[in-house]
Parts: structure tokens; sequence; C-alpha cells
């Protein structure tokens, strides 16, 4: 789990994991006195972690942004000492800066010049023969020591839409470094004083104006998922050796818990850190947007996860021998150099209320033939009489591409994402299965021909409406304790118990319903998985009204159902297996898309600008809304190259359920008077209580993520 999302990324990761065990950084920072981050630099540049991102003209590798967060990740991890961030900042700016700064840029792309960033200058310019000649306070400057460049940015009145930055050479006597003690032993900060200091023209880069400051940000989230990256990795592989009261301390839920918490932060920096890569070089005009969203997320989220690997390591954590210190130390000092949290949440907020808003999307260029192919049969849906459309598209394979034809079309993920454009283009909705959606991919995997054929073109075709007999009174999140019984009798089963928060109940034609069969073996092993029909006799419906008033739910009462053999899917027994696909398939209905979306907009609209602690909270939930959209596209893009989505698609629902509650109670607290009336306002907060209970508990999942994603041992 990282930014990268290649293989040749992820190699580029592994060659950065050799140089540290060849160099030991961690060795160089705690013998300051006797060694220096100098001792790896040459090494280190020649992976090319200061040209990757250059252009090749300019002597850089001609790789992208997102190849240069990739290796500032692995770097972090690694806790690369020394100016890495600010020189690989450098030798990107002057590699957007044209020929005019070529020589300058080729030094920096090789790691000749080793470069603080005084982010916050603003020196003079005055002409010089060749060149100019700077004068200013600088203020402080990360990675500043004796004997590393500078580049600060030129204080002009020229155009107000670009930036002049300066390299100002280790060597110049008009560069005065004052050093400053630092929280960070891994790098050096220094305040910055610069009294005519002689810079050539072919020293100067000119860029878009905030993009240095832009890029940074952005930059330094790809490092704070490194740092997190470590934290996490350092207190989960400690709790799962580190035993109190006989046990491990990783099977213990208050433990696990903590380490999943620290997964989702870890997820919500690297999809933000990523984010902001990619729009250096294909979205530059949304730099702004995505540099905001990352600081906003990353910062506070890498300090918290690091402190987090100090509370479960315990005493150990907090002793000077251990390397986590160094880490949250790191992940403060950044925080503190970038002007903080806060700062980075009022920009998002004001670039959202100013129009800035984060497009997101997937080339699918190389689809077009293919996409040719698809948008001829959607244009025969269309040609249809509106009353046949449904049944067109349930034929046509389009409705579910990625089911098994004919059902389907077999689809993989990119030309299911081609359906999904084409579909949408011609304003044609696919009808929502629901329940199906989980119900038809069981019985296409395990079920009889018979029951395939019987079933899943029916409800394709709308003819057939499911529900869910799963959870009972004491069998909720532990739905392996369900006493629900199905005794074998002449042709069938009789089924008796009681089944509750089931939606559709009284629409749906069948159920899918999980049954005890054989109550001698594990709770696991003797439960099978049948298909009821809801008209059967036996069965009682009684509405449940939920804290909206409404009655979505339903308790089912079974008073000896009868079902027949041919309803029983798969083998006796295999019901939890066949359950649990059924429920990963919830899993993913259930999370769904998030972007900005309505509800951040409503946000917008409910509050006035310039209430500072208002616009803080709002932007906590744009970034957050922002991190849902990321994690989908990236789970999706991992679908497209073939891999499992992972921890990006597992972590979001966890994160996204939280964020719509939380929207929803800024909402309500935002309204005044409408936030305390019946109405919309108030019935979304209250309706959104379910989605840390709906398809597993947040818990629970919590739970699950620390065992299945994190290898935590079970209690």
């Amino acid at each position: 789990m990282s930014i990268a999302t290649t293989e040749e990324q992820r190699a580029v990761q592994a060659s950065v994991q050799a140089w540290s065990r060849a160099v030991d950084p961690m060795s160089t920072i705690r013998r300051a006195g006797d060694a220096t981050w100098r001792d790896g630099w040459s090494s280190l540049a020649e992976l090319g972690i200061f040209g990757v991102a250059v252009p090749e003209e300019a002597g850089g590798l001609g790789a992208t942004a997102v190849d240069l967060a990739v290796m500032l990740e692995q770097a972090a991890c690694e806790l690369a000492p020394g100016p890495v961030l600010t020189t690989a900042v450098a030798a990107l700016v002057f590699g957007r800066a044209g020929e005019t700064v070529a020589k300058t840029t080729e030094r920096l792309a090789e790691g000749e010049v080793p470069t603080a960033l005084a982010l916050d200058s603003a020196v003079t310019a005055e002409s010089a023969g060749d060149g100019f000649l700077l004068r200013g306070e600088a203020g402080p400057a990360v990675g500043a020591e004796a004997g590393i460049a500078v580049l600060v940015r030129v204080d002009g009145e020229g155009d107000p839409a670009v930036e002049s930055w300066a390299l100002v050479e280790a060597d110049d006597p008009g560069l005065h470094i004052e050093p400053l003690e630092t929280i960070d032993a891994s790098r050096a900060v220094a305040r910055v004083r610069i009294d005519g200091a002689t810079v050539s023209t072919d020293r100067i880069a000119t860029v878009p104006a905030g993009f240095v400051r832009d890029l940074t940000a952005g930059l330094a989230a790809a490092e704070l998922a490194g740092l997190a990256g470590w934290a996490l990795n350092t207190a989960v592989e400690y709790a799962k050796i580190r035993e109190q009261f006989g046990k491990p301390i990783g099977s213990f839920q208050a433990v696990k818990h903590i380490c999943a918490e620290m997964l989702c932060r870890t997820e919500k920096i690297r999809a933000v850190a990523w984010d902001a890569a990619v729009t250096v070089d294909a979205q530059p005009d949304e730099l702004p947007i995505a540099a905001a969203a990352a600081a906003a997320v990353a910062l506070d989220a890498a300090v918290q996860t690091a402190k987090d690997a100090i509370q479960v390591l315990g005493g150990i954590g907090f002793t000077w021998e251990h390397d986590a210190h160094f880490y949250l130390r790191r992940a403060v000092a950044t925080r503190q150099v970038l002007g903080g949290s806060t700062a980075w949440r009022s920009r998002l907020t004001t670039l959202v209320r100013d129009g800035a808003r984060r497009h997101l999307g997937i080339d699918l260029s190389d689809r077009e033939e293919e996409r040719v192919r698809i948008r001829a049969e959607v244009e025969k849906i269309t040609a249809a009489p509106e009353s046949e459309r449904r049944v067109a598209l349930a034929e046509s394979g389009l409705l579910a591409p990625h089911w098994p034809p004919p059902y389907g079309r077999g689809a993989g993920a990119a030309e299911q994402l081609v359906v999904q454009e084409e579909l949408a283009a011609v304003g044609i909705e696919r009808p929502d299965l629901v329940i199906g959606w989980w119900a038809v991919p069981t019985v296409l995997e395990h079920g009889t021909p018979e029951q395939i054929e019987r079933f899943v073109m029916p409800t394709l075709r709308g003819d057939v409406v499911w529900c869910q007999l799963f959870s009972e009174p004491g069998a909720g999140s532990d739905l392996a304790a369900l006493r629900t019984s199905a005794e074998k009798v002449d042709g069938g089963w009789v089924l008796r118990g009681q089944k509750v928060w089931t939606s559709l109940a009284q629409q749906a034609d069948w159920a899918i319903c999980l049954a005890r069969t054989d109550r001698d073996v594990p709770k696991h092993k003797g439960i099978t998985y049948f298909l009821v029909d809801m008209k059967s006799a036996g069965i009682t419906i009684s509405p449940l009204r939920e804290i909206t008033g409404d009655a979505l739910f339903n308790e089912v009462f079974l008073d000896s159902v009868f079902v027949p053999d041919d309803c029983v899917v798969g083998n006796l027994g295999d019901g939890w297996k066949l359950a649990r696909t059924t429920l990963a398939n919830e899993r993913v209905a259930m999370g769904g898309k998030s972007s900005l979306g309505p509800r951040i907009e409503e946000l917008l609209e409910l509050s006035t600008p310039g209430d500072l602690v208002a616009e803080d909270r709002i932007a906590t939930q744009i970034g957050e809304a922002t991190v849902g959209s990321l994690l989908d596209l990236r789970a999706t893009l991992a679908q497209l190259e073939g891999q499992d989505p992972g921890a990006a698609s597992s972590v979001r629902k966890l994160i996204g359920v939280r964020q719509r509650q939380d929207t929803a109670e800024l909402a309500m607290d935002l309204a005044g008077e409408a936030g305390w009336v019946e109405g919309p306002l108030t019935r979304e907060f209250l309706n959104t209580r379910c989605l840390t209970i709906a398809g597993g508990t947040e818990q629970i999942l919590l739970t699950v993520a620390a065992e299945r994603l994190l290898g935590l041992p079970r209690d």
C-alpha cells in the first residue's frame, strides 16, 4: 500500500529501500555530530529522485510528478535526511521554466546543488550587469544550513500572474545563514538574510504565481504519506509480537481500532498526495485546489498517525532510542513550516467559494473502438419505446455488464466505465436492483443452471424484486450466531425463526435467506443458503418505524415456511461462505460514489463567508469529500490494472459514512431555526445515523480492517 499505482513505481520504491539499507540514514541522523546527510546524497541522486520529473531536454528523466511523489514517499519512509524535498522542488520548478535556465536545471536534476527553500521570502532585485543583486530578509528556509543553496522568491511589480524565484548559490558572499534549532533532527531550518547576492538570469525561474507553494505542499504530502506508512507498519508489527496478559496486544480490540484508524488516515494521505502530484502534469490549473486539499488533510493526519504509533508502542515508543519520535518530529515540523493546517483549510474553503473544483476522471481514449460498438447498441435501446427499454437494456447485457454472458457482458472495469458513460450521455439511468445486486451474483456463482435460468433474467427485467433475510434479533454483526432453523422434510425444508432489519420485505417477490441446518457443528459451518418465495404460507411481515418516522425496515417471521429442495443454493452448510460473497457485494454497492456534490454546496450556502469557525469546519468536510472521491478513483484505477483495490476500497466506507454524517450535522448546525424544526436538514441528520450500522457496524469494520488488511491476530 502506497502512493504507487504501477509495478514500475513499486520497483522504484524498492530501489529507495535498498539505498536505505546501504547507507542507514537513521544512524546518520543519530550521529549528527560525526556524519551528515551528505554521506548518502550522491547515491540517492543517482536513483534519479531529483531529476525524475524534470523534462529530458532539461537533463531529467522525463517522467511525472507522480513518479517523484512515489520516490519522496519512500525516502520519507526511510527518513532520508537533508534537503531532499526542497531540492526536488527546486529541480521541478526550474524544469518548468524553459530553456533559459537549462544549465541550472541540469545541475539540480543531478543533485549537484543541494537546495533549501524559503517559502515566505520576498527579496528585492536590482539590475547588475548580466544579472541581479538581491537584498532582503528571506525568513526561515527549510533545509538551509552552511554550504546549501537557497531558493527565494523575488519581489516584483510585473505580471501578478507569475512569480520569479532565484537560486542563490551556497558560496555567494551575500548569502547569510543563521541556523535555527529545529524539532526535526533530519532536516535543518535556518533564517536567511541576503545582502547583495549576485544572481545571473539563468538562475531565475519564472513560474505561475503560487506554483512553488502549491507544489511544495503537494510533494510534502507525499513525504507525509511515507512518514505515516512507517508509523502504521511499525505499530502493527509491534502489536503482533508484544504480549500482555498472555496475548499479543494486537489481539485486543482497543489496539486493533487504533491501528485501523491509522490505516484510514494513511490511505487518506496517500490519496490526496497522489492527486496533487497528478495535477502538476495532467491538470495544472487544478493544482491549487488539489494542493490545498492535500495539505488540509495530510498535515494533521500524519501528526496524529505518528502520535498513535508511539501510543501503540507504549513505553518503548517514548524512549530516545526508538526511532518513532524522529518521525513525529518530522511530521510536526512539516506542518509548522507549511504554515499549519488551519491556514490550508482556510485556503481550501476560499478556493471552493471562488468556484474552484477538482474534476476527476479516467482516460479511456484507448477504448474508442469498444465505445463505438457500445454506442450503437445504446442507440438501439433509445430507439425502442420507453416501456420496452428496460427489457432491451437487460437483454443487451448493458444493465449489469460485469455479469457473465448472456446476462451481462463479462465486462472488465474499463468496459464498464464506457458503458456507464454512454448510457449517461443519452440519459438512460440503469434501474437499481437494490438487493438483487447482491443476490444474483451469488446465484450466478453458486446456483444450479435451473436457478440461474429462473431468477437472473427476470431480476434484470424487473419481474423479480429481492429482499435479504440475514440479520436476526440476536445475530446482527455476529451473523453466524443466527438461530433460524431449517428442518428437512420430504421434498424440501421447513424454516422457523425471526429476521429483522429487512428492507423491501413488503415489496419483494423473493428473499435470500440464511438458516441453520446443522446445530451439531461449529456455528459458521451449519448454515445453508436458501431462496425463499415471499408469498409462501407462514410468512408474516411487521414494519419497523425508524427514528426518521419512516418504516423502511421490517421484521419477518417465518412460521413453518416450506422451501423446496430446488431453492437451496450451493451445498448444505456452505451458507456462511456464500453469505460472505453477498456481504462483499453489499459493501461495494453501499459505498456508492462521492464528490463535493450537493451536500457540500449546501454547506456553502448555509454559512456566511468570513465566519472563521464555520469556514474551518466546512473545509474539513470538503477535504473528506475529496478524499472519498479519490479513494473511489484509485480503487477503479487498480481494477483497470487488474489489481485488487485493497485498502483504498475497504477504507472507503469507514471514512465515507463518517463524512456524510458529519456533513449532515454541520448543515443542521449552520442552519439556525431550520436545524431544529422537522425538515430536510433534520431528516438527513437522523437518517445518516444508520450509515455506521447498516452493512456492517463501524466498530466491526475497524476490527475486520485490522485483522484482514493489517494481519493483526484474532482475539
